[in-house]
């Protein structure tokens, strides 16, 4: 666990305890630890820090260490905060507010759908068997890539790719015309994919040359081998099952705040902010309290293919 990192956290979340400063010298709950100019910091605390931290146990004695650390560096941020009273600070009383907002709303989701069964092996053997495409018949992809940025993406530049063979006749072409580029080598299974890219790149020949664009980058792939890459049903189990997991607790976050709008009265005073649909709108306003399960599955696949 990197030091400077755990002190940039503190920094960034420092306003969001900044309504809990201002020098009280109310006694705290917990074992002390620490005092920072009277004000303790207790076992509690860094009991709480270490497990959201998800520190494993062999490497606790260590982490203590460094969390008690930048927990001294936090008090010592939230001290000076207070004496400038940015906790007065309209900006900052706005992100606290909105910051606790989230804590709450998260929490009382995690209530409600914290009951959540787990998967049964039955239902892990099930899913394995419906989709062979990422277990037992998967594929692995193996593609090179040239990364070329997108402002350089020429007519003459897209005329040059159209009549490529290799993406070696196109790095020549660039080395001729002094275009920069850098060279990549990537490998996807059709587990990591989405099922339209996966079957899409399954169907192209070796040696094929296809672009994908992610704003300020271009990136022209060309597959060079697809191998097969399957994975037996144990060393999926875990995998599966915290799949359907997510899904499950994201179903009932998602039957949760339905039951919540169709008890409320919401009536969108701006009708310029109201969203196209009752449906759309409870998706756009869920809060991250579970992960979701195709959207992820398939935003994974996107983000490791760029």
């Amino acid at each position: 666990m990197n030091k400077r990192a755990l002190c940039a956290a503190v920094v960034l979340i420092a306003a969001a305890g900044l309504s809990a400063c201002g020098g009280s010298k109310d006694k705290k709950p917990g074992q002390s630890l620490v005092s920072v100019n009277g004000e303790e910091i207790t076992i509690t605390q860094l009991n709480e820090e270490l497990q959201r931290a998800n520190v494993q146990p062999a490497q606790q004695e260590a982490a203590k260490k460094q969390l008690l650390d930048s927990l001294v560096d936090r008090q010592l941020l939230l001290n000076e905060a207070s004496k400038e009273k940015l906790d007065r600070d309209p900006r900052v009383v706005q992100a606290v507010e909105r910051a606790k907002a989230l804590v709450i709303a998260q929490a009382y989701m995690q209530k409600r759908v914290g009951a959540i069964a787990k998967p049964t092996k039955e239902e892990i053997t099930a899913y394995f068997n419906e989709h062979p495409e990422f277990f037992s018949q998967r594929k692995q992809i193996d593609m090179k890539e040239l990364v070329i940025a997108t402002n350089a993406m020429t007519p003459a530049l897209k005329a040059a790719m159209d009549g490529a063979k290799s993406l070696e006749e196109v790095a020549a072409w660039l080395d001729a015309n002094k275009v920069g580029y850098s060279r990549a080598q990537i490998a996807r299974t059709t587990a990591d994919l989405p099922p339209e890219l996966g079957s899409k790149l399954l169907s192209l020949p070796k040696g094929q040359l296809f672009i994908i664009k992610e704003n300020e980058r271009s990136l022209l792939i060309q597959i060079s081998e697809i191998k097969d890459a399957p994975q037996t049903l144990a060393a999926s189990e875990n995998q599966i099952a915290q799949f359907l997991y997510n899904k499950k607790t994201k179903a009932a976050a998602d039957a949760e705040l339905a039951r919540l709008r169709a008890a409320a009265k919401i009536e969108y005073l701006d009708k310029a902010a109201a969203p196209a649909s009752a449906s759309a709108s409870a998706s756009a306003a869920a809060p991250a309290a579970s992960a979701s399960s195709e959207a992820d599955a398939n935003a994974r696949g996107v983000a490791g293919l760029k």
